[in-house]
């Protein structure tokens, strides 16, 4: 972990203590173990997870804030991305990692169980389900997704899990600025408002990324999201 220290500070402000950049380096080895047995992750030099997986989702962490009572869910974690890395660093968060494919969300619990960490839950559905779920429509402050789906198909996956006054914080590559003016409508009827483009520039990576922060100004109308699979095969436009 020692070579992104100074780049984790130089984009977060943050300064790991040695906990943290123990329970990274154990991430990251049971992160390699586990990628020989099931498909977590195609990315797999160690190099390339500490930036593109660790540096890249503490990039999220300046624009989340820092309450003690944050709630915050991320959608299509995968192997525990951004998740995870966020709850490493702000071990007071409320965290939920969701995932429609169960065996991810298998690694994630065994990096939860292996790290000791608290106030981190996962659950196996899709968001189209979750978004019209009492239980948690409209129940976050915050809501991550990385690599999931398009900006409009986002947008509806998002939104409707927020608290009025709650935000989006979407990790975008080089088509992000392109993807959220498409987004536009989308924003607009499910309640919320575009914030900032925020971006990115990892070291050693020459696409820039970018990270898009939409604002929820009003409550999701009861229609959305649509039924699961609607929104993929027809995002607002």
């Amino acid at each position: 972990m020692d070579d992104i220290l100074d780049s984790i500070f130089d984009l977060t402000g943050r300064t790991l203590t040695p906990g943290q950049v123990q329970a990274f380096e154990i991430f990251e080895n049971e992160l390699c173990v586990w990628n020989q047995k099931i498909n977590l992750t195609a990315i797999r030099d160690r190099k390339e997870i500490r930036v593109k997986h660790f540096l890249d989702s503490l990039t999220c962490l300046p624009l989340l804030g820092d309450s003690s009572d944050m709630k915050l869910i991320d959608i299509g974690t995968g192997a525990g991305f951004p998740g995870i890395p966020i709850k490493i660093c702000e071990p007071v968060f409320k965290v939920a990692l969701t995932d429609s494919v169960g065996k991810k969300l298998d690694f994630c619990r065994h990096i939860i169980e292996k790290l000791s960490l608290d106030g981190i839950t996962t659950i196996h559905a899709r968001a189209e389900d979750l978004g019209q779920s009492p239980e948690h429509r409209e129940k976050y402050d915050r809501a991550t997704a990385r690599a999931v789906a398009s900006m409009p198909v986002l947008v509806e996956f998002l939104l409707p899990l927020l608290k009025i006054g709650g935000m989006a914080v979407i990790q975008k590559g080089e088509n992000g600025p392109v993807e959220t003016q498409e987004a536009k409508r989308a924003i607009k009827i499910i309640g919320g408002e575009l914030e900032r483009i925020n971006p990115v520039n990892l070291p050693g990576i020459a696409e820039t990324r970018f990270l898009i922060t939409i604002r929820k100004i009003a409550s999701t109308p009861k229609g959305y999201p649509r039924r699961a699979g609607i929104p993929a095969g027809k995002p607002i436009l």
